[in-house]
């Protein structure tokens, strides 16, 4: 029997990629923790801004889909994808072909508090432009989830619920 594939989506800062790992210890999962962005950089030999710089977003989100059809293939991943997968339907499509997408509803605000662009390049150190992002993205995360959670309160009560959606999944 196939491990339906755990989707991370939410804005960068919304903390996908430390939820991913959370998801993996808390629930004891023997699933592989796959942070698309990384997985770019390693397979790319250069970091996701080199990438942006050398060849622009474009290139970057042609990689990004091929990885996006790859990844929906497989099955027992924790899949953290990048802020911007949402941008393609077919990046969301083929990700839902054997996953279950949950979106890291994180407010702004508290994205801003902890906001690191150390390694984001469409916003850098600009707060503005993350303001626009948010704007851009929001609907398109509410429309193409499965499941939205709140992450602005405790790990606990994030835990708690997501323990209620991956039961309802028949992940645990």
């Amino acid at each position: 029997m196939k491990n339906k594939n755990i989707v991370l989506i939410g804005m960068p800062g919304a903390g996908k990629t430390t939820i991913a790992g959370i998801i993996k210890e808390k629930f004891d999962l023997s699933y592989e923790v796959i942070d698309m962005d990384e997985e770019i950089e390693k397979r790319q030999g250069m970091t996701i801004n080199e990438i942006f710089k050398q060849y622009g977003e474009e290139f970057f989100r042609k990689l990004e889909s091929e990885l996006s059809q790859e990844l929906g293939k497989n099955d027992g991943k924790i899949i953290s994808t990048g802020g911007g997968v949402i941008l393609e339907y077919e990046n969301i499509k083929a990700l839902k072909e054997n996953g279950v997408v949950l979106f890291i509803d994180r407010s702004l605000e508290e994205i801003i508090k902890d906001f690191d662009g150390d390694n984001r390049p469409l916003v850098l150190d600009n707060i503005k432009r993350l303001h626009e992002l948010y704007e851009q993205r929001i609907l398109l995360y509410r429309k193409y989830n499965d499941y939205s959670i709140p992450n602005n309160k405790s790990i606990d009560d994030f835990v708690f619920a997501l323990n209620i959606i991956l039961r309802k999944e028949g992940i645990l």
